[in-house]
């Protein structure tokens, strides 16, 4: 499992999403309000915004605050948004891709180098780790809406290209072009999922041991703490006795 999703297992046990619920909420609106303004504020026409809502109830994002988000697009004094991507190195020069949406770029490129450099980092040109990444769907459902078998064979219909299934949920990877049809397909036999979303998969993790594990931890935490930050991606992984250890 790659380092990222290795993390967000660990924040899911320690509790931490609670203590975060709030800025959850306005990195949610934030993508809400950026879709609705790119395209229809309808989600029926709209299927960037379709996700968006979708991945806000999903984090039970109230009713109210999605529906202000999407008004929040129609408005003449809204902000406008510019899609950012960082790219750099963390300890143990493992790659870490950074997804922002910021409506000042000076800002975020400042604090995003100080969050590197204070973490032993470097921040990049734009393409200098992307490479070795892959552009993809992710679609995640709970654990209870069937085991692996039952899942695996609704991805394989659907035209998923990978699924990854623990006690945590069910991971499901399809190309990015085929995010939309695949999750309408997977939809019909699974119901709602969790999220739909792309994201930056490593084609190759770099194993780290406990130490460079606690460093990048802190560096993604950091980096995701920031309010113009939306995602973040990385290819380091640890192993089960060390993810055990951090999780306790």
């Amino acid at each position: 499992m790659a380092g990222h999703s290795q993390f967000k297992n660990i924040m899911h046990r320690k509790g931490k999403q609670d203590s975060v619920r709030s800025k959850m909420f306005s990195k949610l609106a934030r993508e809400i309000t950026v879709a609705a303004k790119a395209g229809m504020p309808d989600p029926n026409m709209n299927a960037r915004l379709r996700l968006a809502i979708q991945n806000a109830k999903a984090q039970s994002m109230p009713k109210d605050n999605i529906e202000r988000a999407i008004k929040k697009a129609s408005g003449a004094d809204s902000e406008n948004y510019d899609e950012v991507r960082y790219e750099g190195y963390g300890p143990g020069g493992v790659a870490v891709v950074v997804e922002a949406l910021t409506d000042n770029r000076n800002r975020t490129a400042s604090n995003v180098r100080s969050i590197f450099t204070k973490a032993g980092g470097a921040l990049g040109e734009t393409g200098s780790v992307s490479f070795s990444f892959d552009r993809v769907g992710e679609i995640t459902y709970k654990a209870e809406v069937g085991d692996a078998d039952k899942v695996m064979e609704a991805a394989i219909e659907a035209g998923a290209d990978d699924v990854e299934s623990s006690e945590d949920g069910h991971t499901i990877i399809c190309g990015f072009e085929a995010m939309n049809e695949v999750s309408k397909a997977l939809e019909g036999v699974l119901g709602e999922a969790e999220s739909v979303k792309a994201i930056w998969k490593p084609q190759n993790t770099v194993p780290v041991d406990e130490e460079k594990a606690q460093s990048l931890m802190k560096l993604i935490d950091n980096l995701e703490d920031d309010d113009d930050v939306q995602s973040v991606y990385s290819n380091f992984e640890v192993s089960e006795e060390i993810l055990a250890k951090l999780s306790a």
